[in-house]
């Protein structure tokens, strides 16, 4: 076995193993520990996986094609066994420059979530449990971005259904069982859409093999718009779309913080990349029939977005709300089917998992000290904790797609993607994008001006100024990224390049 494939088998079995072993310590202390090495070592198998391309790093020299392989699909490395011979499927796993950039923020944020719980898990409950399920998420949302079958897809992306349940209903707020039946329950009713869009494909084609699949071999249109409307509303649900978008606010404002994070940074990505890889790559004749729907439905989540953002007086559920809005740019992207687009979205799914992860980390910090998430309570920060609120201020205004920090990119091409488009209806959308945006400062200088300015309240005039060193260890990374791929953007956009190319090939 080469070392990329070996890599591959890691990344998914490193954390797999590392859930048994921390469930399997009986020290809380010692489990919460070996759960940030395992998260690490994960981390770890993750980065090297473009190596070995003859044009250097950002460079694309994917592996020779077999015969039957869509040309959309030329993975760096791949594990293809047998995995149920006689349905004819198969243990298949690849990467590529559309997937690698969210499994290595997927590592960092679970190592980050991780690292989190050694000195801060809520009171009587059991950190051993929290990071053993932690790690079946990863376990999860990483398979869903490696797999090439298409029902070995399917079985990852229902992995993350019961930890993540289980991490909002164990670890949440005061009405956390609410919230965590909700979000089971939408999700439950997009994997039944899944589930049903993965039967019409293979009974199809004949074939769940993605590399195969990409480019709809031997699907009629008929079948290729059934199967996009099945498909696209089941990663509508995760993603979430407007107005499928419900269960997100509630499930972030009563999900513990590492819980926010991991829902925000990640969760969310499964249902983009799916719309990405699968419903665009399977069904590229149902992806350019609907796209013109897509596109209006990504604007309503935008505008309907901003508008209960500046209207909202919770701080987690404002933040909750808003990915809503920028889910909604990502989603705009991808109904454009433009190189420009696609690449705005695969890079605003980044810079927004980055981002927000970071405003969770930061807005539970605030609700830790403060005991408060009220907006009305918050005010004064700046004075009483500077530090703290120059965080909050850099992360909200990364948010708000500030040039030079990584938020900018995606929305602002996305809209110059809908400009490309032409036609009325595309320049509407695109008029309604920049407004959404504009409604994105709005609420987040609203935001700022409630929590860090004026006279301090009762509830923050009592903070302690400092930070810990574990809390700056664990934003550092995110604060450092948002910088990076916004001064640097090539970090997502050099490996993305030529598959988006590739898979723009097989439109119609």
């Amino acid at each position: 076995m080469i070392l990329g494939e070996f890599l591959l088998v890691a990344v998914l079995a490193v954390p797999a193993l590392g859930a048994v072993v921390v469930a399997a310590i009986p020290h809380d202390r010692a489990a919460r520990v070996v759960g940030v090495v395992v998260a690490a070592l994960t981390l770890l198998a993750t980065l090297p996986l473009p190596a070995g391309r003859e044009r250097g790093w950002f460079a694309y020299a994917p592996l020779p094609p077999s015969p039957e392989a869509s040309v959309a699909i030329h993975p760096w490395h791949q594990v293809d066994a047998p995995w149920v011979p006689g349905l004819d499927l198969r243990f298949h796993l690849g990467v590529d420059g559309i997937s690698w950039p969210l499994v290595v923020l997927t590592a960092l944020l679970t190592l980050l979530c991780c690292y989190y719980t050694l000195w801060k898990v809520p009171e009587g409950s059991s950190g051993r449990a929290l990071v053993a399920l932690l790690l079946v998420v990863e376990v999860g949302i990483l398979g869903t971005f490696l797999a090439f079958d298409l029902v070995l897809f399917f079985v990852f992306f229902e992995v993350v259904l019961l930890p993540m349940y289980a991490v909002i209903a164990g670890w949440g707020g005061p009405d956390r069982r609410r919230a965590a039946r909700k979000f089971a329950l939408y999700t439950l009713f997009g994997s039944v859409l899944l589930l049903v869009g993965v039967f019409v494909v293979v009974a199809a084609a004949g074939t769940a093999d993605l590399l195969a699949l990409t480019g709809s071999a031997g699907m009629s249109r008929g079948t290729q718009l059934a199967a996009f409307t099945l498909l696209a509303l089941a990663f509508a649900v995760k993603s979430p779309l407007w107005p499928l978008h419900s269960w997100l606010p509630d499930a972030h404002t009563q999900a513990p913080t590492v819980g926010s994070v991991i829902l925000a940074g990640v969760l969310l990505k499964m249902g983009t990349y799916g719309l990405i890889r699968i419903a665009v790559g399977v069904a590229p004749e149902g992806a350019r029939w609907a796209a013109p729907v897509l596109g209006v439905l990504a604007v309503a989540a935008i505008l309907v977005g901003g508008l209960v953002c500046l209207a909202q007086t919770e701080l987690k559920r404002l933040i909750a709300y808003s990915s809503v809005g920028h889910m909604g740019f990502v989603l705009l992207g991808i109904a454009t089917l433009t190189a420009t687009g696609l690449q705005a979205a695969l890079i605003g799914n980044v810079a927004h998992g980055v981002i927000t992860g970071l405003l969770f980390f930061l807005a539970g910090a605030v609700k830790d000290r403060t005991h408060t998430g009220d907006l009305g309570d918050l005010s004064g920060l700046r004075e009483t904790a500077p530090r703290l609120a120059g965080l909050l201020g850099f992360a909200a205004v990364a948010s708000l797609g500030l040039p030079g920090l990584a938020g900018f990119w995606g929305e602002a091409f996305v809209v110059v993607a809908a400009v490309q488009v032409g036609g009325a209806l595309w320049t509407t959308l695109a008029v309604l994008a920049a407004v959404g945006g504009a409604l994105t400062a709005a609420y987040f200088l609203r935001l700022l001006r409630q929590v860090t300015h004026g006279r301090p309240s009762p509830a923050v005039a009592r903070l302690t100024p400092g930070l810990a060193g574990a809390e700056l260890a664990a934003w550092a990374p995110l604060v450092l990224l948002a910088l990076a791929v916004g001064l640097a953007p090539t970090l997502v956009l050099g490996v993305a390049e030529a598959p988006v190319d590739a898979l723009l090939e097989v439109l119609p």
